[in-house]
């Protein structure tokens, strides 16, 4: 069975091919999802609400979150859907 011997270039190219991978993959993935990731700030904001009842929503299961060193993201397309699904339609009495 014949040897092969990786040089060191050859690990050189390796590694910046992976690198470059990794980037090209990194930056789609960022393109796709990191604009409907939302901070408890733009929550509040959005839907008028205190830092206290977030956290009752978080605690409860009312709003979807996920935690990521030490910092809460929301998905914005979630709280829409939430919002959607809890649609009250009030009819007025015409008498």
């Amino acid at each position: 069975m014949p040897a092969n011997i990786v040089t060191q270039e050859d690990l050189e190219g390796f590694k910046k091919s992976l690198l470059e991978e990794i980037r090209e993959m990194l930056l789609k993935h960022d393109r796709i999802t990191l604009d409907r990731w939302i901070k408890s700030n733009s929550v509040m904001g959005k839907l008028g609400i205190s830092p206290g009842t977030l956290q009752n929503f978080r605690i409860n299961g009312t709003i979807p979150y996920t935690k990521l060193g030490g910092i809460i993201y929301y998905d914005e397309e979630e709280i829409h859907n939430i919002l959607k699904n809890n649609k009250n339609f009030m009819l007025k009495n015409r008498s």
